[in-house]
């Protein structure tokens, strides 16, 4: 793996995070974006690294040259780096480098970082043909413009985790980007507290013509990729199977959501991808981190991998024409408010643990948490999905629910700044077991 300097040059600390007014992300400028991403013709992974103005390489230097603009802008408060890694696979069986451009937008913990990323290549029907025009307007200019308006909102303000923001190769090839950057996150010893992934998130007219622009779908993971068979049958037991790291992220930004004015509905959709297919945020999953995607509401499925040709009237084609750019805008706007509250709280509590078999009462106790000010324990009974009842907790690391049997009822526990801001919640189970 190939891994710039840049990455290990992250030593300063800004100021604390100031709650200051964020700025609405531009429909103009992500339009602005997606038509630049697009007028490099084709994005494919195995096109051209090295030709100026066509191909994947000349789309990455364009991003990198971005997000480079944007950290001069606010005292350098972005470096850039590229982390890149050669694949071989059956759609690229000579082999291709494979290289993420990422911006580091430093907190004040380095190592405590929130990933937003969108995938720069492109296909048309052939997932070989890396020379046909292939625009990838929606899929994903889409979602990279979203994570470069993110970090032209967000570099104007100073967090307590580190954000990056990731524009990843390879993702028609197989995920190989997400893959390359949770190894990543893994061998560079990062607590990710959430994972953005956004692929798809521009358009609002459906395969069957029908305009769905009220709401965008956010997909997380149940059962957890990452635990052994013996862990799950654990978490069976202790009835955690909505509420793993990945869900609490989904439920946070539906809460999120709610709150803004003129936004969008969060769709939690319980399941880790739409049906059958994937992502560049299930390579985190399986390393255990907290990911979810971002897609819209109503797919078109003749403006996804399709040669540019008009057939007995049907237009195909992945074109910015397609897009709703006031609805990418929303879509934004939902994960700058995610990122802004996530980067400012402490981390989510580790080892929540219950105690009340036999009993009315509820026992709790979790770890303590860094930079957490006071804690919030909430509960709900455990014939429902979103939580009911919180208290909050200042002092403790521990407290007792009275009347709350846990035969009855579901904990869980969050972590809580200074400022209000807040940690996803982490779900409360059994002490584990002692060895033997």
């Amino acid at each position: 793996m190939r891994f710039t300097a840049l990455l290990v040059l992250l030593a300063a600390a800004p100021a604390a995070a100031q709650q200051k007014p964020i700025e609405p992300p531009s429909p103009e400028r992500l339009k602005a974006d997606v038509e630049k991403l697009v007028s490099f013709g084709t994005r494919h992974t195995l096109s051209s690294p090295d030709h100026p103005t066509r191909g994947i390489g000349a789309a990455r230097k364009w991003a990198a040259e971005e997000l480079d603009r944007i950290g001069a802008a606010c005292g350098n408060c972005i470096k850039v780096a590229r982390v890149g890694r050669s694949f071989t696979g059956p759609r690229a069986p000579n082999g291709v480098e494979v290289v993420n451009v990422l911006g580091f937008q430093q907190g004040e913990d380095p190592k405590r970082v929130i990933i937003v990323q969108g995938h720069i290549d492109s296909r048309v029907s052939d997932v070989m043909d890396a020379t046909s025009d292939a625009p990838g307007a929606n899929d994903d200019a889409s979602g990279v413009a979203l994570v470069i308006e993110a970090a032209r909102i967000l570099s104007k303000h100073k967090f307590k985790a580190t954000i990056v923001y990731a524009v990843l190769s390879g993702e028609e090839q197989g995920l190989w980007g997400g893959q390359l950057l949770a190894e990543t996150a893994k061998e560079r010893g990062w607590t990710v507290t959430a994972v953005l992934n956004n692929d798809i998130v521009g358009n609002t007219v459906g395969q069957n013509g029908v305009r769905v622009a009220d709401r965008v779908r956010v997909f997380s993971e149940g059962i957890r990729a990452s635990e052994e068979v013996s862990d799950q049958i654990r978490r069976r037991g202790d009835g955690g199977e909505d509420d793993g790291p990945s869900r609490a992220l989904a439920k946070a930004i539906d809460k999120i959501a709610a709150d803004m004015p003129g936004g969008l509905d969060v769709v939690v959709v319980r399941r880790p991808d739409r049906f059958g297919r994937g992502g560049d945020h299930e390579p985190f999953l399986k390393l255990g981190y907290p990911a979810i995607r971002f897609s819209v509401a109503a797919e078109n499925y003749d403006q996804q991998h399709q040669d540019l040709r008009t057939e007995q009237g049907r237009v195909y084609g992945d074109t910015v024409d397609k897009m709703d750019f006031p609805y990418l805008a929303k879509v934004t706007a939902i994960n700058v408010a995610t990122i802004r509250r996530l980067a400012n709280a402490p981390a989510a509590p580790e080892g929540v643990t219950l105690d009340g078999a036999l009993s009315f009462d509820t026992k709790v106790k979790w770890a303590a948490v860094p930079g957490a000010r006071s804690y919030k324990v909430y509960w709900r009974r455990n014939d429902t999905q979103d939580w009911q009842e919180a208290r909050g907790v200042t002092g403790r690391t521990e407290t007792v629910l009275k009347d709350v049997p846990v035969d009855d009822h579901f904990v869980g526990v969050s972590a809580v700044a200074a400022d209000g801001s807040e940690s996803i919640v982490t779900f409360g189970t059994r002490p584990p077991p002692a060895p033997r």
